[in-house]
């Protein structure tokens, strides 16, 4: 559910869309403006709480790994020249046709794909060997396509051949390669900085002569599960540097009923300042630069 957040006017673009963190806006036919807000999503809910430097920290995080992997996959950014009121977590990017695909690259099993593979010895229909733990690496990193949902909605883990039938056979296997080798790339960088990418959703898009694009946000901690090197252990909840601590208070402090229709209430300060903080150090820890908010 979308919380009611009002939308700045920004000169010379118009809003044209807001998911659960990023607001949109069209600036001519072929550029969009793409604005990181500081909320905060949990169990399909945008809280009420923001976190400050949110919105910085994702774009600045994304424009790192764009350079990153720019020789390997083509991306949409087109200029950070943004207007004042959203400079530094706001980009210009071009306006491409989306695939209505999430397309999930899993390394290690946790999650949702923990859960599918306690129920179904697989994640996607892609079988995986028996005795699988919590925290599991892979033998190799695996297609593991959702479902985009609308805001206030869950994504649904699919199978391949569902993607097929949505996007046609090419273009399918198009987007598995590139997923797994954007994957690849960014685990091997993230292991030399002490960060495990465990899984990670990308979104691509079409340029209009058919060109892919890796497109939103990328290897964030928003998008991306996280984990220390140093503190990994099979069979066990890994630490992460995403916004577990939002999802732990809520679950286990908070007294929210998750199944009632009732929206979370807002964060204490406290555990806004740890999320924060677990953001900040992501950035740190895989750029080798301090985040100055």
């Amino acid at each position: 559910m979308m919380a009611q957040t009002p939308v700045p006017d920004l000169p010379g673009a118009r809003h044209v869309h807001s998911g659960k963190v990023r607001d949109m806006y069209a600036l001519d036919d072929r550029r969009l403006l793409m604005v990181a807000s500081d909320r905060i999503s949990a169990y399909d809910f945008v809280l009420e709480t923001e976190i400050p430097d949110k919105g910085a920290i994702l774009t600045q995080l994304s424009l790192w790994w764009f350079d990153q992997l720019s020789r390997l996959v083509p991306h949409h950014v087109v200029s950070t020249d943004v207007p004042a009121e959203v400079a530094g977590r706001a980009v210009v990017c071009e306006a491409l046709s989306m695939f209505p695909v999430e397309c999930v690259a899993r390394g290690y099993l946790a999650g949702s794909g923990l859960l599918d593979y306690r129920a179904h010895g697989g994640v996607c229909g892609v079988e995986l060997p028996p005795g699988l733990e919590d925290g599991s690496r892979l033998v190799e990193p695996i297609f593991t396509p959702a479902t985009k949902a609308a805001v206030g909605e869950h994504d649904e883990n699919v199978s391949y051949e569902a993607i097929v039938e949505t996007i046609g056979d090419d273009v399918a296997a198009d987007l598995r390669t590139m997923t797994l080798a954007v994957y690849a790339k960014a685990e091997q960088i993230a292991r030399k900085r002490g960060i495990i990418v465990a899984d990670t959703k990308f979104e691509f898009g079409a340029r209009p002569d058919g060109t892919i694009v890796l497109a939103d946000e990328v290897l964030t901690p928003d998008s991306s599960r996280f984990w220390p090197v140093d503190g990994w252990r099979p069979g066990q909840s890994q630490p992460s540097y995403d916004k577990q601590d939002v999802r732990d208070w809520l679950t286990h402090e908070s007294g929210w009923d998750r199944a009632s229709a009732e929206p979370p209430p807002p964060l204490p300060p406290e555990v806004v300042e740890r999320t924060r903080r677990r953001y900040v150090e992501a950035y740190e820890r895989l750029t080798g630069e301090r985040f100055v908010g």
